[in-house]
């Protein structure tokens, strides 16, 4: 052969040994996001059906991946809520649960229990990077902020961006203002205060600008990135690019706004190589808070809303990415915020711990377009009450309360009620006298969930200086 020749070829073999060492270096453990809104109604979204709320990324998001219809969070409020998607059990169990201080406050002296295991850190054990971003509300006293389980940064509200108000006008007087400094909530990097009154103008923009950024910083390693956004709870916050653009008014500029920073995100992950190793999934807290009327959401065709078990309060809308990982699909199996712990293990190759009872299911067998149901059952509690239960297609009701949320007005039915979601996901025909033999198979699910449940101390009580 001719020296020249010889030149190239070692040339050559020298970049495609280069390249494939960089190949190998590269994470073959997949990324994961959890896009976290508060208050977010079923129909608050273009690709769940709103007619004027202009959702172009989330939309995209869904034709790419899979728009979940029968999705339900872990409990009707909060803080609950958020104890359900991190620890994939149930708020009973953790003792994230209250019939009187139904989430936590400013004033409390209690969160979610250190041998807890959040899906943080889970990961971590796995060699993940963990990063939490935005409202966290399960506890804001050091040994319960995020950076105590298993994230290592922390960038956000650490409770409801409606608490530490300063003085005692009405809720209305202070929507009318929307004033900064009246909702006088911190702004936290890690275990410090860096800014109060916290700007919610740009709260937004801010959590958006911080997982872009972490999403650069750890393009060579998997990371974890839980992004909780404070809004669309009330009272609603929008920046200037977004305020006044929304055909439906101030609570859709906070939507579209929420929009754009999915795209920034989708985007900064097409931009770093990572949207091929990379699952996205945008889901809500609860559902809307019907009692604020245009400054709430809509449950769509769904009957309640926050604070209820109906299917209005509980069923969230939820779309799931990742291209090349997940199936493009309409799913109308049942899944839960519960199951993403156990699903999130699973993909990540990290074992599931065996020293305590876990109420999620693995959902990636869905997530591949695999057929077959891989939860058949939801439990839906109310505080300590087990208020419905679902199997199938149907859902049993024991309790009633306010549809609109608050007032609670919470009742012992003195005969439960029966629908099929299926064919009536706006619960209007009871069929309790018609379908005996479901009712006999949900009484008996109940029997034997109830026979085995072991409920935690409540950790939503105690205050800031009152005796333990």
């Amino acid at each position: 052969m001719k020296p020249a020749f010889l030149s190239f070829l070692a040339i050559l073999l020298f970049f495609s040994a280069s390249l494939s060492v960089h190949a190998q270096s590269k994470p073959s453990q997949p990324n994961f996001i959890i896009i976290f809104t508060d208050d977010q109604g079923y129909g608050d979204l273009g690709t769940f059906g709103h007619p004027t709320i202009k959702t172009p990324h989330i939309d995209r998001m869904a034709a790419e991946g899979q728009k979940w219809t029968n999705f339900y969070v872990a409990a009707n409020v909060c803080t609950p809520s958020r104890a359900g998607l991190l620890t994939g059990r149930l708020p009973v169990r953790t003792g994230m649960y209250s019939n009187r201080r139904r989430v936590l406050f400013p004033d409390s002296s209690g969160g979610l229990p250190a041998y807890e295991i959040t899906i943080a850190k889970q990961l971590k054990s796995a060699g993940y990077a963990t990063a939490a971003i935005g409202k966290w509300h399960l506890g804001h006293l050091p040994q319960y902020l995020p950076t105590s389980h298993g994230f290592d940064s922390y960038f956000g509200i650490p409770y409801s961006n409606d608490m530490d108000r300063v003085n005692d006008v009405t809720h209305q007087m202070a929507f009318q203002a929307s004033k900064i400094e009246y909702f006088n909530v911190p702004l936290m990097r890690n275990t410090e205060i860096v800014e109060r009154p916290a700007d919610q103008n740009t709260i937004t923009k801010r959590y958006t600008e911080e997982a872009v950024k972490l999403i650069g910083e750890h393009k060579d390693k998997p990371f974890f990135i839980y992004l909780a956004h404070s809004l669309p709870h009330v009272p609603l916050f929008a920046s200037e690019g977004f305020l006044g653009k929304s055909e439906r008014g101030l609570y859709g500029d906070v939507i579209e706004e929420i929009d754009w920073s999915v795209g920034e995100i989708l985007a900064a992950l097409r931009k770093n190589g990572l949207d091929q190793n990379t699952y996205v999934i945008f889901t809500s807290d609860n559902g809307p808070w019907l009692t604020y009327n245009e400054q709430g959401g809509s449950a769509g065709l769904l009957f309640g809303g926050k604070g209820t078990s109906y299917e209005g309060g509980v069923r969230v809308p939820t779309v799931v990415w990742g291209p090349g990982n997940v199936k493009p699909e309409v799913v109308s199996k049942i899944g839960s915020t519960l199951d993403l712990f156990p699903t999130i293990s699973s993909l990540a190759g990290a074992k599931m711990p065996e020293d305590r009872v876990y109420d999620g299911v693995d959902l990636s067998p869905a997530f591949r377009g695999e057929k077959g149901a891989p939860r058949e059952a939801m439990f839906y509690y109310h505080g300590d009450r087990l208020f419905a239960v679902r199997k199938g297609d149907f859902k049993l009701y024991f309790y009633s309360n306010n549809p609109l949320g608050y007032p609670e007005k919470l009742e012992k039915l003195d005969k439960a009620k029966l629908y099929n979601l299926a064919h009536d996901p706006s619960e209007r025909f009871d069929l309790i006298d018609r379908q005996p033999e479901v009712v006999e198979e949900i009484q008996a699910l109940v029997k034997s969930h109830q026979a085995t449940m072991s409920f935690g101390q409540t950790q939503l009580e105690s205050r800031i200086g009152e005796e333990q």
